[in-house]
């Protein structure tokens, strides 16, 4: 192509309207991945919201969250006992994260790409980060104990089937298969999380959480939340080949490599497919973020 085609091409984009080659989306709207970009701003005002929760209901949400996902065990442990079938056992886990969806509650790893991407755009501290992630892990461990207590309590019968579940993530111990499951685990709850906040109809939504729950539960991924849940159930059984000193190890060697998938596989790439609006929200960050900042913050 010749010069004088190159100046005829531009000067047909600049009569018809269209952006040029290489248009920056930060300056033409018309560029812009607009629904990527909504998205964006939708998780950094969720997470405005989850970060500023008081302890209570941080606890209580993290708590639920705990008991939808019992739901989904409960209904796993049923269908396994009956079918031997791990894919119809993802199926009925499914159960939980509907649950989850619907009723508005979260788990730990739900706690990667909102807050995290809001601690990025300078909307929220680390330490409240940190905070929520402690306080809803603790507890959807503590509401998930006591449901899957009452599930054995109620169900003796699906004794063998917890034991065998809850066994499998502790003999996976910590090489790099046990670490790839978890990575995998962390990248599609995260996964999940995003498509549920790129539509408005909660209907649509459900989609992704059944999704993800098949291939947390099908594909037996290292999901700290939901290994824990099984291996509490085998462990209220009394006779369980493990304790809860391997649960511990086996949950906090998952939880890690949820972080990595989550927030490395996931949440960071998210954020750079829109730098500009990253920086822009950076630029104007919440009162009380930047450590220089005098303005005030009011706490009742």
């Amino acid at each position: 192509m010749t010069d004088t085609d190159e100046t005829d091409t531009d000067a047909s984009d600049k009569s018809s309207g269209r952006p040029g080659v290489g248009s920056d989306p930060a300056r033409d709207a018309t560029v812009a991945e607009v629904e990527v970009e909504e998205t964006f701003l939708d998780v950094i005002d969720e997470g405005r919201r989850r970060l500023s929760r008081r302890t209570v209901p941080l606890l209580a949400t993290g708590a639920v969250g705990g008991v939808d996902v019992g739901t989904g065990v409960l209904g796993l442990l049923l269908v396994e006992s009956m079918t031997d079938n791990p894919l119809l056992g993802g199926l009925a886990f499914s159960i939980g994260f509907i649950a989850l969806t619907l009723a508005r509650s979260e788990l730990f790893t739900e706690d990667f790409l909102i807050p995290v991407s809001t601690v990025i755009a300078r909307q929220a501290r680390i330490r409240m980060l940190a905070r929520l992630w402690i306080g809803t892990l603790a507890a959807n461990l503590a509401g998930g104990w006591l449901f899957t207590w009452f599930v054995m309590r109620g169900y003796p019968s699906l004794n063998a089937t917890a034991i065998k579940s809850g066994a499998f993530y502790v003999d996976l111990h910590f090489g790099l298969r046990a670490f790839s499951l978890a990575v995998l685990g962390g990248a599609v709850i995260t996964l999940m999380t995003w498509m549920q906040h790129g539509t408005k109809s909660m209907g649509t939504r459900i989609v992704p959480a059944i999704t993800a729950a098949f291939l947390l539960a099908a594909g037996k991924l290292n999901h700290a939340i939901v290994n824990s849940l099984l291996m509490f159930a085998a462990l209220h059984t009394g006779h369980a080949p493990f304790g809860y000193l391997d649960w511990a190890k086996t949950a906090g060697f998952a939880a890690l490599g949820n972080i990595v998938g989550g927030v490395g596989l996931v949440t960071a790439l998210r954020v750079l497919q829109v730098p500009h609006k990253v920086a822009e929200e950076r630029a104007n960050p919440a009162v009380g973020v930047p450590m220089s900042d005098h303005r005030r913050v009011d706490v009742p």
